[in-house]
């Protein structure tokens, strides 16, 4: 056997690739640390021996250079939460590491509310940060004597951060998700808006009284769970049992115990909701086409379609109308979203599309399918290219939804008490709407935890005695 004279490779050129990765932001030239430290110890020497409390917090963040609602995550990083209060020292050397190591906003973010040892933040992790939100913001104040609604509103919110910001799905927030993301945006935002309802892609209050209403109505037993015959009664039984079969799949759940137990959470609800509202956002997207992908390989065959319209066309022949054979329906569809491959939907088809609503209801939304057949393509697709660009399908349903619930309690509350009210639901601000109706809307009075979120970790103030 001739063995093969190794060539000497001649010496490489060393290169000084400039660093191109910056996990935690892009250090920005000239910062000045000892400048923002000098300012934070100037803003402690204001407060007895120098210890700030979570209410003197809003100055340290503004010492800081933070938004004012990043006082709670800095109070709790420096230690705050054990003591009651934060020494000067300890909150600067927890602050200098902090400039040292995180270069912009999203990586300071996650380093103050992440466990130790992380480098991404899961839905736990937010509701210190959340429960200072609803104690302190002042389009929150009338929540202060209904503690037991605290976990609630929060387990919305968090799950309605995950759903726009965590696009990966993994249950964990990263550095990278958090940057392309709004959200901070919006905590900024949270400082310059006394109305919270005005913030409505996380922090609305009327957004989720709509989203608990709607689930209350179907908890008949009030365990904060619902199980398929429960899901199925949602809008007049308009969804499909195939689809609420995948729902409960655990193909868009993350449920453990109660997966087992065939149901899903409040948490659960609250994509399904979103998703089953506003069909037209990259996440509600990703829900539906999961739970159509009935073998998971990625694309939806002409077998799967076959298979969820065959219930629409059993709903259609028990209403009397005569359903479209499903060649016919398959070609308006594949008209529709114009797939790149033939005979296969893939994701990528679905988000190119301005008509996903309409795609989607085809195959398991019964009343939304019937609303579209009525409407011509040319109104839908500017319907889809005009207003939802400024007001999405979501937000437009929940305020209509609200609406309907002030009036409703307004009507029973002049059935009760007489048109010689004093209280009168409708004229109120929105805020006092909202605790008036919380006082008296019945099922509002059997209170308990929520499931999705651990909370067991966190003490919310003794709320259900």
């Amino acid at each position: 056997v001739q063995t093969k004279k190794e060539e000497t490779l001649p010496p490489s050129h060393s290169q000084n690739i400039p660093t191109f990765y910056f996990p935690r932001g892009c250090p920005k030239e000239k910062v000045n640390i000892d400048a923002v430290i000098a300012k934070i110890e100037k803003t402690f020497s204001e407060f007895p021996n120098e210890r700030a409390t979570l209410e003197d917090m809003g100055k340290v963040a503004k010492a800081c250079e933070c938004p004012l609602y990043w006082k709670g995550p800095l109070f709790y990083c420096a230690g705050g939460e054990r003591t009651g209060y934060v020494s000067v020292h300890k909150f600067v050397a927890m602050w200098r590491k902090i400039l040292q190591t995180c270069h912009d906003d999203a990586a300071k973010f996650v380093h103050l509310l992440m466990n130790p040892g992380c480098n991404y933040l899961v839905q736990e992790d937010f509701i210190p940060f959340l429960q200072d939100v609803v104690n302190s913001h002042p389009g929150l104040s009338f929540l202060k004597e209904a503690s037991e609604f605290h976990s609630r509103y929060i387990t919305t919110v968090i799950q309605r951060i995950f759903y726009t910001v965590n696009r990966s799905w993994s249950g964990k927030i990263t550095c990278n998700e958090l940057r392309k993301s709004n959200f901070l945006q919006n905590v900024a935002l949270l400082e310059e808006e006394p109305d919270i309802n005005q913030l409505t892609e996380y922090f609305s209050y009327e957004h989720f009284y709509v989203i608990y209403c709607k689930f209350w109505e179907l908890d008949t037993d009030h365990d904060l769970y619902i199980d398929r015959k429960d899901l199925a009664r949602h809008n007049d039984y308009a969804i499909s049992n195939r689809m609420i079969e995948r729902i409960f799949s655990g193909a868009v759940t993350r449920g453990r115990k109660a997966q087992k137990d065939g149901k899903i959470s409040y948490a659960d609800f609250v994509w399904f909701l979103i998703s089953e509202e506003d069909k037209k956002t990259p996440t509600s997207i990703e829900y539906w086409f999961r739970c159509m992908d009935l073998d998971g390989d990625g694309v939806l065959s002409m077998y799967e379609l076959e298979y969820f319209y065959e219930e629409q066309c059993q709903k259609l022949d028990n209403m009397a109308i005569e359903p479209l054979p499903f060649e016919d329906c398959l070609c308006q569809m594949l008209d529709l979203v114009k797939p790149q491959h033939e005979g296969k939907i893939t994701l990528h088809d679905l988000k190119q599309c301005k008509l996903t609503n309409v795609f989607f209801d085809t195959f398991f939304n019964i009343e939304k399918y019937l609303d579209h057949e009525q409407k011509d393509q040319f109104s839908m697709l500017r319907d889809g290219e005009g207003e939802s660009q400024e007001v999405s399908d979501w937000e437009k349903y929940a305020a209509e939804e609200y609406d309907i619930l002030v009036a409703e309690e307004a009507a029973s509350d002049q059935w009760n008490d007489g048109y010689e009210a004093e209280l009168n639901p409708v004229d109120h601000q929105k805020a006092s709407v909202l605790k008036y109706q919380m006082e008296k809307r019945p099922f509002f009075e059997m209170p308990s935890h929520l499931s999705d979120v651990d909370l067991d970790e966190y003490d919310y103030d003794e709320d259900f005695e």
